[in-house]
């Protein structure tokens, strides 16, 4: 009985904690229903102003285009960023040297640089090759992150060298021995490096905004800055284009959550 009266304050502890990480994701389900008067009074139920919300929403943005575009930057960066950065680290590991440890460790310190330092150089680099305003510029910047490369190179360590040694002797190109052998073993790193990359590629709002120097090619959060931006703000309307733009990253974190966590657990050790 005292061993159970002992834990309730850690249980109170994790019950308001568990209540303050879910309160805004149900409060911007509720005001997608609501009226703006009523999500500007903080109304905690449930309204009957969703299908209007909607049709305002679908009225005045093209909402089926901005997911279009969005998922379209989502789902081809999150593949080429898999492709690179885990031959990257696979490289960085398994052909192992003094160099590449120089060289990963110049690619830790681009980390900490802001990208808003780096933002108009870049601009001015794309600017150069003519491709502003083009769907390629908003996933090329995306494709090659220290963080995944050092997240693949971490796994790889976990890797048994012994098998590469064996898959060379009996013949196998290094390409095959990364595509038949090292890709298989290593999917829940694969997985978490998705999770990560798809919602950060799904959520970017400022390389797009800047890039992207007109609207024909907007993503959902460059939507909502659009909705934000009127004199009068219906935050009826710019909660439910919230909610819809947090359902895409919501699910694929629960379809690879278990994925997702084994890959980091993986990846630390």
């Amino acid at each position: 009985m005292t061993r159970r009266l002992r834990r309730v304050p850690g249980y109170l502890f994790l019950s308001v904690a568990a209540l303050a990480s879910v309160f805004p994701l149900y409060f911007m389900v509720v005001s997608a229903t609501n009226t703006s008067q009523d999500v500007l009074a903080s109304r905690l139920l449930p309204g009957a102003n969703l299908v209007a919300n909607f049709t305002a929403l679908v009225a005045s943005q093209d909402v089926a285009s901005a997911m279009w575009y969005s998922a379209v930057n989502a789902v081809a960066t999150t593949v080429l960023a898999l492709v690179v950065c885990s031959i990257a680290g696979y490289g960085f590991e398994v052909f192992h040297s003094r160099g590449k440890d120089n060289l990963m460790g110049v690619l830790l310190l681009a980390m900490m640089i802001p990208f808003a330092a780096t933002m108009i150089p870049l601009f001015q680099m794309f600017a150069t090759f003519k491709l502003v305003n083009s769907t390629f510029a908003v996933i090329l910047p995306a494709i090659a992150t220290p963080f995944l490369v050092l997240l693949f190179r971490q796994a790889s360590r976990g890797f048994p060298h012994e098998i590469i040694e064996a898959a060379r002797i009996d013949g196998l190109s290094e390409l095959s021995i990364f595509g038949r052998i090292f890709l298989p073993t290593m999917r829940s790193t694969y997985a978490a490096a998705a999770v990560i990359t798809f919602m950060a590629a799904w959520n970017n709002f400022l390389w797009p905004k800047v890039i992207l120097v007109n609207n024909a090619y907007q993503t959902m959060p460059m939507l909502i800055s659009n909705i934000r931006a009127g004199y009068v703000t219906d935050y009826g309307v710019l909660m439910l284009a919230v909610l819809l733009a947090s359902l895409p990253a919501m699910l694929v974190f629960l379809i690879l959550q278990r994925s997702f966590a084994e890959g980091i657990t993986g990846a630390i050790k």
